[in-house]
């Protein structure tokens, strides 16, 4: 049974939530403050967190940092705030997915769906090229038996390449893949992530590992 950690600090509606995904047959957890929440993902394994971002305290985007230290568990972020730079924001430091409030319970029940769906595809645990490793179980990567540390956006990015060996991707598909959200013109953020692994990855060796093809994206070499 997948089992959801609700983070919202509005009793009603964290209450709402719980009763509503009971219904659909998900086990849940409610916690009404970030560190409650943390916490409760230190010493459970939840296979997804709604988080909402005005919490008590500590607010929802220093838990979302935290979190992603300890936990890759889908997270779909609660927010008020429907601005473009707020969702990209959110969605730039690790979030998954996001719902607007006031929000219909039968979206976010459609979000979490398909947020699991996303999480349950391809779940070969160690995906190899060369002397590179990523072992996507432990999020960790290494050059031989040397470890490489890599943001989220880094290592989704990275796997997204491991997964299709010999395939060019576009900008927007590693986009798409590595947000999992739709491609909004951040062109420049793939560029400079994937200058970033490749800077990590040449502090261990001078073999390449990513092409650039130029007018087209990407590809492992």
């Amino acid at each position: 049974m997948e089992h959801i950690l609700i983070v919202e600090d509005d009793v009603n509606i964290n209450q709402l939530l719980k009763e509503a995904l009971e219904k659909e047959g998900y086990l849940c957890t409610q916690a009404f403050s970030g560190t409650e929440a943390l916490l409760a993902a230190e010493h459970k394994k939840f296979s997804l967190m709604l988080l909402d971002l005005m919490l008590p305290g500590m607010p929802g985007e220093e838990v979302l940092g935290h979190l992603r230290e300890i936990s890759d568990m889908p997270v779909i972020i609660l927010t008020a705030k429907d601005t473009l730079n707020s969702k990209v924001d959110m969605l730039l430091s690790g979030a998954d997915d996001y719902v607007t409030k006031p929000f219909d319970i039968k979206e976010v029940t459609a979000r979490i769906v398909a947020a699991l769906r996303r999480g349950m595809k391809d779940t070969k645990e160690t995906l190899t090229y060369k002397n590179l490793k990523m072992n996507r179980k432990t999020y960790q990567v290494f050059v031989g038996d040397q470890e490489i540390k890599l943001t989220r956006q880094e290592f989704k990015i990275l796997e997204c390449m491991l997964k299709n060996q010999g395939r060019v991707f576009s900008k927007q598909e590693l986009y798409d893949y590595a947000w999992d959200e739709p491609f909004i013109g951040e062109d420049k953020a793939i560029s400079v992530h994937i200058s970033n692994i490749r800077k990590k990855i040449k502090v261990l060796t001078d073999e390449e590992y990513i092409e650039t093809v130029w007018g087209i994206g990407f590809k492992l070499c």
